[in-house]
């Protein structure tokens, strides 16, 4: 039905993490390969997990495979830091990340949009097919349900708050601070809006794009500057906020170095959210920064967790209810074609033996017709009591007990209608 592979904060360091993501770029192909390999696929790929979604059962060792060789590592890594989920249990994870439940911050809003554009990539790349399709779909239609009928969402927290709320706790007078933000996509915007609504008024962007650093600043009250300017930009920094994942950092321990020789001993704070990260974590070691990656706000997200750990059984349960409606649903697709299959066969058979009387009783005209009515009827309708049974059992027992096998074996639905009306006479 299901098979999902990837790897997330809980089980890998934020610099395994960084190597492993992939550029949002390499994104679609990456879907494309899957789908030549395994079939319909996709991707959620996060600050926080890159985890790939596959439609049917594929054993583990392939799936790790073409991950690690996407992800440009080697098979060790990807066996120590890798998980994977099969069937049910992988729509159940799914489930609980749209939910928040397995997110760094339980309950942020943040990873029920991404969980939408994983999706969306997929439908771009055209990788997806009607088992992905709605398991991503339920997966959303969990997340709303999660959050309208329980308070897991209450005053939600994500990563960005929490990285404001670390700027605040080491630059209590955020409003007399200048806050740099590296990087304008959704991460940075929404760290410079908790930012703002922390107190901090003076907000500068820098981006690769400009236009784009300019738009985000216009919304949030702030100054965008050039990328060029960004050893200038350094120096009259109090927090850096860095969100913008690049191959490699953008902000080098050089850019540092130089920025705090016009700094007069000032400290600074930087807070990096992106993944790769925006700046080089070696500037953890230089005197005058505290210097905080994904991993060291992880203890503050625990905190912020622990405030909704009454939400977790709610949530939980509207997980367990939507995860057992795929299953009967996913058993439908898969019994479906056995019904078909089934009916056509002995359909086919009751209209063979309807000929061979016909033929054998040599009638003509209106007799014909009406021996031919009767017996389409007749037959017809112990066909239909025989298959009754059978039929039920297959839908009620969603294959549970191996029905499906059973019914093929003991109907001979693998072979030609011919061969099975041979080995029936034999």
């Amino acid at each position: 039905m299901i098979t999902a592979a990837g790897f997330s904060h809980h089980t890998t360091p934020v610099h395994v993490r960084e190597r492993l993501t992939p550029p949002a770029d390499d994104v679609p192909g990456i879907l494309k390969r899957a789908r030549g390999q395994f079939g319909a696929a996709a991707l959620i790929s996060t600050c926080n997990r890159v985890e790939l979604y596959l439609s049917g059962e594929h054993e583990a060792g392939p799936v790790i495979g073409f991950l690690a060789h996407e992800f440009g590592t080697d098979g060790d890594v990807a066996e120590r830091y890798l998980q994977t989920w099969h069937g049910v249990e992988a729509v159940e994870h799914l489930y609980r990340v749209a939910s928040g439940l397995d997110s760094m911050v339980v309950g942020e809003t943040e990873i029920l949009g991404q969980v939408r554009a994983g999706f969306s990539e997929a439908v771009r790349a055209e990788t997806q097919d009607a088992v992905i399709s709605r398991l991503f779909h339920t997966a959303v239609r969990t997340g709303r349900r999660a959050r309208n009928e329980t308070g897991i969402g209450d005053g939600a927290l994500s990563v960005s708050s929490i990285a404001a709320q670390q700027a605040r706790a080491l630059v209590p007078d955020l409003t007399a601070a200048r806050i740099l933000v590296v990087g304008a996509g959704e991460a940075g915007q929404l760290a410079a809006q908790a930012l703002v609504a922390a107190g901090a008024r003076d907000i500068v962007v820098t981006n690769r794009t400009l236009a784009r650093a300019e738009s985000v600043a216009a919304a949030l009250g702030g100054s965008a500057v050039p990328f060029a300017a960004l050893g200038t930009a350094l120096a009259s920094a109090h927090v850096v906020i860095g969100a913008a994942g690049a191959a490699t950092p953008l902000v080098e321990t050089a850019h540092l170095e130089a920025a705090f020789a016009t700094r007069d001993g000032a400290p600074l704070v930087i807070i990096d959210i992106a993944m790769p990260r925006t700046v080089d974590p070696a500037a953890r070691t230089m005197p005058g920064v505290a210097y905080f990656d994904l991993d060291d706000l992880q203890a503050l997200a625990d905190h912020a967790s622990t405030a909704r750990a009454s939400e977790v059984t709610a949530v939980e349960t509207i997980v367990a209810e939507e995860t057992a409606r795929f299953a009967a649903w996913g058993a439908r697709l898969h019994i479906g074609p056995t019904i078909a299959a089934l009916t056509d066969r002995t359909e086919a058979l009751r209209r063979a033996e309807v000929a061979k009387v016909l033929r054998r009783l040599r009638l003509e005209g209106a007799d014909r017709a009406q021996v031919e009515e009767l017996m389409e009827a007749a037959t017809r309708g112990l066909v239909n009591q025989l298959l009754a049974g059978p039929i039920a059992t297959l839908n009620e027992r969603h294959d549970q007990d191996g029905y499906v096998d059973t019914v093929r074996d003991l109907f001979r639905l693998d072979s030609r209608p011919d061969e099975a009306r041979a080995t029936d006479a034999d």
